[in-house]
């Protein structure tokens, strides 16, 4: 029974990636801390794997149809894959099986779980009209940050937050790219956003399963519903009317957030 429940929770997990761009850290680590009672830094490790897989069939999807901007996915990784390394130095340092470790874990997930949920309730109210301006300017460079340097900065920094947590790729990335590319379409958003977890959850993952922290069993199972899921909410994401589901998902994240913070 349990197999066939991590099968389903992994599509679902698949289908809501693939059509909203909120990732699988927000939404499989606190399902499988309380849903299935695994150890919080099981659960990231494992959930770390599962998503880079869940998003490398999406990005594969989004590649083909050209819609993935690789120049921003590059600005981002150079910044967060170094980070990820240098966190999972510290974390193999100081130990990750402690109970101290354990609630530092639950504490950062619950802080950044309630900053995903902001994140996703403002992509659901605004990312819309946002996406009707931006696209008025049709001479604009869309893949243009703000700054150069700001797409590095924020990809160490969401290096970090994903490595400890495996939260922070999804819709805090897609917040954030909002800001820094502000005339690049939503649908794009999205599509740079999945790709650019790939190399930093793949990197931060096996950091983990170096150390023990992966679930390998449960990683299959939950891939296996997970990469149907994605495939067919790619398939879907330029076609979905997401206000209302994004809006019930920020609620939910912000609940499971709550509750991590106050274990």
């Amino acid at each position: 029974m349990d197999q066939i429940a991590f099968i389903f929770a992994g599509f679902a997990v698949g289908l809501i990636v693939g059509l909203t761009g909120v990732g699988g850290g927000s939404l499989m680590t606190p399902l499988l801390i309380f849903g299935f009672g695994i150890k919080p830094a099981l659960a990231v490790g494992t959930d770390l794997l599962f998503a880079a897989f869940t998003k490398m069939g999406g990005s594969l999807n989004l590649a083909i149809a050209r819609q993935i901007d690789w120049k921003i996915v590059g600005s981002l990784s150079l910044g967060s894959i170094p980070a990820s390394l240098a966190t999972l130095y510290v974390l193999k340092t100081v130990g990750s099986g402690s109970d101290a470790f354990q609630h530092v874990i639950t504490t950062t997930l619950g802080f950044a779980l309630v900053l995903t949920a902001s994140a996703t309730f403002y992509k659901a109210q605004f990312g819309k009209k946002r996406t009707l301006v931006a696209t008025s300017n049709e001479t604009t460079d869309v893949t243009r940050p703000l700054h150069p340097a700001l797409p590095v900065v924020f990809g160490a920094l969401v290096g970090v937050l994903i490595t400890i947590t495996s939260v922070g790729a999804g819709a805090i990335g897609v917040m954030a790219l909002m800001l820094l590319y502000p005339s690049l379409p939503l649908s794009r958003i999205v599509a740079a956003d999945i790709a650019y977890a790939v190399p930093i959850t793949l990197v931060a993952g096996l950091g983990h399963a170096s150390i023990g922290q992966v679930d390998w069993s449960l990683l299959i199972q939950l891939l296996a519903g997970s990469l149907p899921g994605i495939w067919l909410g790619t398939r879907l994401n330029s076609r979905w009317s997401d206000k209302s589901l994004r809006t019930l998902l920020s609620i939910l994240i912000a609940y499971a957030g709550i509750k991590l913070i106050a274990l």
